[in-house]
């Protein structure tokens, strides 16, 4: 019997948006914000590890300057 705790949730979203370079200081791509070690690791991530990274977007989104 399923629980309301079973339910499956959907996927993390892969937050790649096809514009694939790094910044200046190569520090976080400029289109999905991810650092080269995220990208790399991505597919191998849990739900977890890629919800961590999703929730650390936003604030790096604000604080990356525009080259």
């Amino acid at each position: 019997m399923l629980t309301p705790f079973d339910t499956p949730r959907a996927a993390a979203p892969n937050p790649c948006i096809n514009i694939c370079r790094m910044d200046q200081a190569r520090r976080y791509c400029q289109g999905c914000h991810r650092t080269p070690v995220e990208i790399g690791l991505w597919d191998g991530m849990s739900e977890a590890q890629r919800a961590f990274v999703l929730a650390a977007l936003p604030t790096r989104r604000q604080r990356q300057p525009a080259d």
